[in-house]
């Protein structure tokens, strides 16, 4: 009976997320507080009250998201006495809850991860211009075949397969007169559903180069910790341990597949029975489910969570 803690990515925010567990603990608001400082901004009055267009802005979305979950974790550590050194066999986040994932694990301060959230979100908005990229969801069909829809699609262009998130949900990324072409065509290949995704930039695609070199820039001034708790990493849905590794990892994701399905089959394999979602929303509990049949996926958020997480534990 493993337990692994995964971290949402973008999409999971929504003005006032985290606010109560804000007003309710100190160790929350010491994590709201960290993040303001290492950004020079009030992010936590973005994240709490809006608007809404603010808060989505890649360069906002990604701390802010990380702030959330980091906050979960602080609350967890100090009200239920959670340790993921004994508790957890895995930690895990798509896509910038990586990031989450890591500083959780001591990996980064909440400091340095706040600080490398926002210039991973301001080069991945600025490596490609508006109106150039696009990303669109691929629903019904299975990885292999949404990657072949996109090698059909590219044409000379780039169109590539960006998250492999389970549950027959792939979502494919590039050049926009590629990705809109992917749609024709999956639809063709019996695809449920085809559809763009209101995003401002393609993702985890090769036209993110820019933004990788910005990162290992970034990641080779701040100081990398071995993890308490092995990550899995999305571009190789394995458990990384090395700090050297997990650099690589990280630089590799922004141009690389999220390989979210084979992370959580992966650690099903190796033990695990009940993931907990720490953080904003619950998208990655849905997708766990539609994984693993019999998963327990419990997402975590608000003051009645961490009460419900605690109570479990005692029981």
């Amino acid at each position: 009976m493993g337990a692994a803690f995964v971290f949402p990515g973008q999409g999971s925010q929504s003005v006032g997320m985290g606010k109560a567990l804000a007003d309710n603990f100190a160790a929350a608001r010491q994590v709201f507080a960290e993040v303001d400082a290492a950004l020079g901004v009030k992010l936590s009055a973005i994240i709490f009250e809006g608007p809404a267009e603010t808060l989505t802005l890649t360069e906002n979305a990604q701390p802010a998201l990380m702030a959330v979950s980091l906050a979960v974790t602080r609350v967890l550590e100090s009200e239920t006495g959670l340790d993921l050194a004994r508790d957890a066999l895995f930690v895990a986040g798509h896509s910038l809850g990586e990031y989450s994932a890591l500083a959780a694990a001591g990996t980064f301060s909440i400091y340095d991860a706040a600080q490398l959230l926002r210039i991973r979100g301001r080069t991945m908005q600025k490596a490609v211009p508006v109106g150039v990229g696009a990303m669109a969801a691929l629903i019904g069909l299975d990885f292999d075949a949404a990657a072949a829809v996109a090698a059909e699609a590219a044409q000379g262009e780039v169109c590539q397969a960006a998250n492999d998130n389970g549950g027959g949900q792939v979502v494919v990324s590039g050049n926009k007169a590629a990705v809109e072409r992917a749609v024709a065509i999956a639809k063709s290949r019996g695809a449920r559903r085809a559809m763009l995704l209101p995003v401002s930039a393609p993702f985890h695609c090769t036209l993110m180069q820019p933004a990788a070199a910005a990162m290992a820039e970034a990641l080779a001034k701040v100081t990398v910790r071995p993890p308490v708790v092995p990550v899995v990493a999305n571009i190789s849905a394995q458990p990384l341990r090395s700090p050297e590794e997990i650099v690589k990892a990280l630089i590799a994701q922004v141009t690389g597949t999220v390989r979210w399905r084979e992370s959580v089959l992966a650690m099903a394999g190796a033990g695990v029975t009940r993931f907990y979602e720490i953080g904003a929303g619950k998208v990655l509990s849905g997708l766990i489910k539609r994984i693993v049949e019999d998963a327990q996926a419990q997402a975590i958020g608000n003051p009645e969570d961490v009460a419900a997480f605690k109570a479990g534990r005692m029981s």
